[in-house]
């Protein structure tokens, strides 16, 4: 069965492990998720659980989706997702999922938006080389060559400045170092993406 939960990110800190290394690690906050639905093949063609995180205002919440909550016995939720695949036997309708479904020594994959960079050009966006800072030189930061003179067009895929960040980003194959039940903390190794308080989607590894 894929274990799955929703979180918060906190932000970075650093813990000494028992032979003494120094390990950074992201603290997420995973508090209040509620198992919503459990999607099967039958009905919804595939399988699924989907789980609700976080509270939000009752006149904030439409009808329909007041009703949905209602099966669960909850209150409205202000983030719903899905995780899939694996068998979903294990949980039911209104059930909490909390953190202690992780123990420290699992390995997670974690989901998130990353940080917005604004427009940046293509030494910062794709990792290009920059030209010669010499005086004489006419080329310092800029993208290159637009490919060859014979279709005389840009090729769809040309790496060019735009917008950088903001996208739906997986690292996969993160250990959890430690798990604090009392206070709905998981302890990531290494860094996920987004800026702090973003929403997080851990789940158990899938090439682990």
């Amino acid at each position: 069965m894929t274990k799955g939960i929703l979180g918060r990110k906190i932000g970075m800190t650093q813990v000494f492990a028992e032979n003494g290394n120094l390990i950074p690690v992201t603290v997420v906050e995973a508090a209040q998720n509620v198992v919503l639905q459990k999607k099967s093949v039958e009905s919804d063609g595939y399988e699924a659980v989907q789980v609700g995180f976080e509270d939000k205002r009752e006149k904030l919440a439409n009808k329909p989706e007041k009703g949905h909550v209602a099966k669960a016995n909850t209150n409205p939720k202000r983030f719903v997702r899905e995780f899939r695949g694996g068998d979903v036997t294990g949980y039911e309708v209104g059930q909490e999922v909390k953190v202690d479904i992780f123990a420290a020594g699992d390995v997670v994959d974690v989901t998130g938006i990353s940080k917005g960079k604004g427009f940046q050009g293509v030494i910062k966006r794709h990792g290009q080389s920059r030209g010669p800072m010499a005086h004489g030189s006419r080329y310092h930061r800029r993208p290159g060559s637009m490919g060859p003179v014979a279709p005389n067009r840009v090729f769809k895929g040309k790496l060019l400045p735009g917008r950088m960040g903001g996208e739906q980003i997986t690292v996969q194959n993160l250990e959890i170092v430690k798990v604090d039940v009392e206070r709905n903390l998981l302890l990531i190794k290494g860094n996920v993406p987004g800026p702090k308080k973003a929403l997080l989607k851990i789940k158990s590894a899938v090439k682990a």
